[in-house]
């Protein structure tokens, strides 16, 4: 029935319940790839192998190894593979990049990056369910901060993780409390209702996470924080903090372009046929979908062993 409106919505001539067919019925360019996390493999590699560039959905699959297997086979098909991390084509994640660049914060020190939601448990799609999304907060939401604290601390690599994760409001009945999601499927739910994380780069870095469907705090945070030698900054508000003239300082952006989260999705949109079209450099490889990948992983398998500080490989 979804599909059906959005056909007749949009005027789509044909409709498909196999991507195998349509891959071979239509002559297609690009992918967009939107399935549940376990499920964006397949259909990945699948439409690379016949010819097609890919923009996949954040995460960009279930597993590291599954992330692996779609950027090689992207390398082995010619074909391009983006990961959807529209957070970064905000304005606010392009002016602290900008200011990396330039050395503003010297060298990054610690990253404090938050996903918190007071209670915003999806009551559609399969949201809870571990076996195919491969986690809850931290691989839905919490990917979308991690991914731009990594991009706009210059993408060090991970080393290793650890992390610590609980199920407390989730696993029971939703009428228990108003709010605006009720109605989630308990009896299903799989996954944490808050993780806490910690990753240690190359470079000698380290960032800590904080992710939740449902918590007991004062109001959603969505946020990260950078601190380095030379400089910190904050995300929202947009906000550089450091000494100058014998003084410490804080400097805001006199402007930014629209931040709205429409334009974050047609800047990324754009951002990936140009680079398909053009070659122009892309924002978002996936390469840099797979280090994210990497980092979720860690802190799950040292959730799952007791909190232990586990090794990130690659």
């Amino acid at each position: 029935a979804s599909m059906v409106r959005r056909r007749d919505r949009f005027g789509i001539p044909s409709m498909y319940a196999d991507w195998n067919e349509m891959l071979h019925a239509e002559e297609l360019d690009a992918v967009s790839i939107c399935t549940p996390n376990k499920l964006h493999e397949t259909p990945t590699i699948d439409a690379l192998n016949a010819g097609c560039h890919v923009l996949c959905e954040k995460p960009l699959a279930h597993s590291a190894e599954a992330g692996e297997r779609m950027v090689k086979a992207a390398g082995d098909a010619g074909r391009k593979l983006c990961i959807a991390f529209q957070y970064r084509y905000n304005p606010r994640t392009q002016f602290l990049r900008h200011a990396y660049d330039s050395g503003q914060f010297g060298n990054i020190l610690y990253a404090r990056v938050k996903a918190l939601r007071r209670r915003g448990i999806p009551n559609w799609g399969v949201f809870g369910r571990k076996d195919l999304q491969g986690g809850g907060p931290l691989i839905d939401i919490g990917v979308h901060v991690l991914e731009m604290t990594h991009y706009a601390m210059g993408s060090p690599a991970p080393v290793s993780a650890s992390a610590d994760m609980f199920t407390y409001i989730g696993n029971r009945p939703s009428d228990r409390v108003e709010s605006a999601w009720k109605g989630w499927d308990y009896k299903t739910y799989t996954v944490e209702d808050l993780a806490v994380g910690r990753i240690r780069f190359a470079n000698g870095a380290v960032a800590h996470i904080e992710a939740a469907f449902a918590a007991h705090i004062e109001k959603d945070d969505w946020n990260f924080e950078l601190m380095g030698d030379e400089g910190g900054a904050s995300w929202n508000p947009p906000r550089i903090f450091t000494d100058e003239h014998g003084h410490m300082v804080d400097k805001s952006p006199g402007w930014l372009a629209n931040a709205a989260f429409d334009n974050m999705f047609t800047r990324k949109m754009n951002n990936f046929v140009d680079h398909c079209l053009y070659d122009k450099p892309t924002l978002a490889p996936g390469e840099d979908g797979l280090a994210v990948q990497r980092m979720l992983d860690g802190l799950y398998r040292s959730a799952e062993d007791g909190g232990r500080e586990v090794r990130i490989d690659g």
